[in-house]
């Protein structure tokens, strides 16, 4: 059960990423920002702002993304003192290894692979959706047996634009991370861009009397409505994946975390005026809220523009997700807890092309093959338990390594770490059954595998038997 606990050590976790671990070191600030943007902000904008307003909190819904934002900043700032401190790629899992043992940093890197997949099938099918539409809207159709998974409707077979959009991320990371970075960064403009004009045009066409009552179902709805939209203001952890990448790590990855979801967050709350101001709450409990709420002024237009920023904000975030799902795998695989073989970085563009490959070709099967509402449960029940580790190690660290040098420091430890602890307890214990089964399920099988693999080809095994070799041959 030692096995289980040890840990890496910190000095030497750094000394790992100051040295040339052989991927390009390419990322600026703005670029790991627009990574961080790219996570978080996606189609929920246009849409979580309306059901939350709705079902839970009315034009309150402000303090519902306020809320949610507080918790999730505790998280954040969290994640941007580890980030500034250990600046390795594998994120949470990287941290936990370095702070909570081997065993607790494979089973967080385990079912963070799964999520991170899951939101890209999950997410590629979406971004169909809103091709689909977008191409008929211009008199372009897709063949039926073409626009979705078997059982998804009437004549479909696959999703063939989910699977392409899945293989051509895949293979926009293998063909590099800059590369990659510039395509990310010009789809996060144009979202930014679009919503901002939402926003703007929007402004002109408010009704203050729609913003009574404010708080149509008390305090209670606000929390409820928070608990909801919690899930649209994370994805920064996605950035610090790529901390070998960035190049000045220690210096910008704190910086991005903050950054990103401060500018995401006050595109929220503005979407929150605009729409509740625009429409009676009551009538938005739709599948597109904000496009409808224009539609009944007679702005029919923006719906173009809308599904045109869908289609960017999307896009980045499959970027995002699968950028991290490929650099946690080839963190975990120089580990030694995964075959080496997916360590081999490509001769040409130095990116971990392997893992992002087969990430991949699995999305674009399930994507395409699988209907959305069987793919999963689009709850991040892994990213919420990397959160409760993150925010518990920054309070092991402050009391066992105070010494360490610390380009950030988050501030009001331990109370920040304990509300990002709190909210995260809460949100996971009102997740559905079915999530709780497939992450016990996941758990297990991950567990079986260490047992059996990781646990004996990981590097500290092999150096912790050196070691008693040699220890043996002096005697």
């Amino acid at each position: 059960m030692n096995a289980f606990f040890r840990k890496k050590s910190i000095d030497q976790l750094q000394l790992e990423g100051a040295k040339n671990s052989g991927l390009n070191r390419v990322l600026g600030l703005w670029q790991l920002t627009a990574i961080g943007l790219g996570g978080i902000i996606g189609v929920g904008i246009f849409v979580l702002t309306g059901v939350a307003a709705s079902k839970h909190a009315g034009p309150a819904v402000l303090l519902s993304f306020i809320i949610a934002g507080l918790a999730s900043a505790a998280a954040a700032l969290c994640y941007a003192e580890f980030a500034g401190l250990i600046p390795v790629a594998g994120s949470a899992y990287t941290y936990s290894y370095a702070v909570l043992g081997e065993g607790t940093a494979w089973l967080i890197g385990w079912d963070l692979l799964l999520e991170y997949a899951l939101v890209v099938a999950v997410v590629a099918i979406g971004w169909s959706g809103y091709m689909q539409e977008l191409l008929q809207q211009i008199g372009i159709h897709i063949p039926v047996w073409a626009q979705g998974a078997p059982g998804s409707g009437a004549g479909h077979k696959v999703d063939l634009i989910a699977m392409l959009v899945s293989l051509g991320i895949a293979g926009l990371l293998t063909l590099g991370t800059e590369l990659g970075a510039k395509f990310n960064s010009l789809m996060v403009i144009i979202k930014l861009g679009i919503i901002l004009l939402v926003i703007g045009v929007g402004s002109f066409h408010i009704d203050s009397a729609n913003w009574h009552p404010f708080m149509p179902f008390g305090f209670h709805g606000v929390m409820s409505g928070a608990a909801l939209v919690f899930f649209a203001v994370f994805g920064y952890d996605t950035l610090t994946t790529a901390a070998e990448e960035a190049k000045k790590p220690q210096r910008d990855l704190p910086l991005a975390v903050i950054i990103s979801l401060a500018v995401a967050l006050c595109l929220y709350i503005g979407m929150s005026l605009v729409i509740t101001g625009m429409a009676p709450y009551e009538t938005l409990n739709n599948a597109a809220p904000v496009a409808k709420a224009f539609s009944n002024i007679g702005m029919k237009w923006i719906t173009l523009i809308i599904s045109a920023a869908a289609i960017a904000g999307i896009l980045s975030v499959l970027f995002s997700f699968m950028l991290a799902g490929s650099r946690i795998w080839f963190s975990m695989s120089r580990d030694g807890l995964l075959p080496k073989w997916f360590t081999k970085l490509h001769p040409k563009y130095k990116t971990p092309y392997r893992p992002t490959l087969i990430i991949g070709v699995i999305t674009a099967f399930v994507s395409g093959l699988t209907p959305i509402s069987e793919v999963a449960e689009l709850v991040n029940i892994g990213t919420l338990t990397a959160f409760i580790l993150i925010c518990s190690s920054i309070m092991v660290l402050r009391v066992k390594r105070p010494e360490l040098k610390r380009g950030f420091k988050t501030p009001f430890v331990p109370v920040i770490p304990l509300i990002g602890i709190g909210f995260s307890i809460y949100l996971i214990a009102s997740l559905p059954v079915i999530t709780w089964i497939r992450f016990v399920v996941w758990m297990i099988i991950g567990l079986v595998v260490y047992a059996f693999y990781g646990k004996k080809k990981s590097n500290l095994t092999k150096a912790y038997n050196n070691t008693e070799t040699k220890i043996t041959k002096a005697e």
